[in-house]
């Protein structure tokens, strides 16, 4: 019988499930999130054709706006910037989404005394990947990923590798105890394709867990207009992903429970997760992930989006005008911002 490793309370989740409305922090004057440096010192310091056939070219980055993005290989896809600036941007937020599910790093129900072998899909910096290493220091952790942005210096139970998960996977069928999804919104052509692959490789009982988010910024009380920055944010997102066929919807089309119900996956579940950005809520666990939030984006709004603003036809100046209206949008603490999220987890039948 599985052991609920993540203790994640319902009090816990309650606040952003179930379109309950955000309670705003009336204390909070407009203005107040307008010192990103008072910010960051609140924060305090603890912030076939894959593996097989890789060769020189995936370290050929392109250059964009003086940007550095992955190469193209393949269907490999990924709209956000690999240089150091959004590598920092990719580890504030992973602290963001971990506050977000209780500080876990992983909703399913593990059997964490049992497991063998992770793996960690689009691991990116691979700072969820570590974390996870050093939690449990008896597991085998595998993080792939396109780019080789990870550190050299990690736990001796962790290794990154190379590779394009909408590709042929290489590894063996039923390997790994859990396989672990997060950030690919807008990378993946094949979504259903993608976690019959997950299915394959994982062992009959072990579990995958898909978490994802919404490009599209909302309110409750109405506070993000339409037309305001925030309001445009997720429709250049939207509409510059269907050029290149990737749908930056999965949250509103329950792509996840959709896709891992037809690969076979039993016991599914879901949490959805509003995400606050600024620090505006009442609850105090809920504002800090807001201060985190709004973190990310005052440090690189710009390398988030500059890739699909370019395919959506915006110049660099265009960007350059927005995330400046963004940011001050932002800095005016009227606007009780959040995205959803949604992490599902389910098991292949033993």
């Amino acid at each position: 019988m599985a052991t609920p490793a993540p203790e994640t309370t319902a009090q816990q989740l309650q606040t952003f499930e179930n379109d309950e409305s955000l309670q705003v922090d009336d204390a909070v004057a407009p203005n107040a999130d307008d010192d990103t440096d008072d910010a960051d010192s609140a924060l305090g310091g603890d912030f076939s054709e894959s593996t097989a056939s890789i060769t020189s070219s995936i370290l050929r980055y392109r250059t964009i706006h003086g940007r550095t993005y992955h190469s193209e290989r393949g269907n490999a896809q990924y709209w956000g910037s690999n240089d150091e600036r959004q590598s920092e941007v990719l580890d504030i937020n992973h602290h963001a989404l971990t506050l977000a599910i209780g500080d876990k790093l992983f909703l399913s129900p593990l059997e964490t005394d049992k497991i063998q072998r992770v793996l960690d899909v689009g691991t990116g910096t691979g700072i969820w990947a570590i974390d996870f290493a050093d939690e449990y220091p008896g597991v085998e952790v595998i993080g792939t990923d396109i780019s080789p942005i990870q550190p050299t210096w990690v736990p001796p139970n962790l290794k990154f590798e190379i590779d394009d998960c909408t590709q042929e996977w290489t590894f063996p069928p039923a390997h790994f105890d859990f396989i672990h999804i997060r950030g690919l919104v807008g990378s993946i052509d094949d979504w259903d394709l993608l976690y019959q692959r997950a299915f394959t490789a994982l062992k009959p009982g072990g579990w995958l867990e898909s978490y994802e988010i919404s490009p599209k910024w909302e309110s409750d009380d109405d506070t993000v207009a339409d037309d305001s920055a925030m309001g445009r944010w997720g429709g250049v997102f939207i509409e510059a992903g269907k050029k290149i066929g990737r749908s930056f919807t999965i949250v509103q089309d329950e792509v996840q429970r959709k896709g891992m119900e037809a690969a076979g996956f039993v016991n599914i579940q879901e949490k959805n997760i509003k995400q606050p950005i600024g620090s505006w809520p009442k609850d105090k666990r809920f504002k800090e992930i807001g201060v985190y939030g709004k973190l990310v984006m005052d440090r690189d709004a710009e390398g988030l989006m500059m890739f699909m603003a370019g395919l959506a036809g915006w110049t660099r100046e265009d960007v350059l005008v927005y995330v400046a209206k963004l940011k001050k949008e932002l800095r005016s603490g009227k606007h009780h911002s959040y995205y959803r999220q949604k992490s599902v987890w389910g098991q292949k039948p033993e």
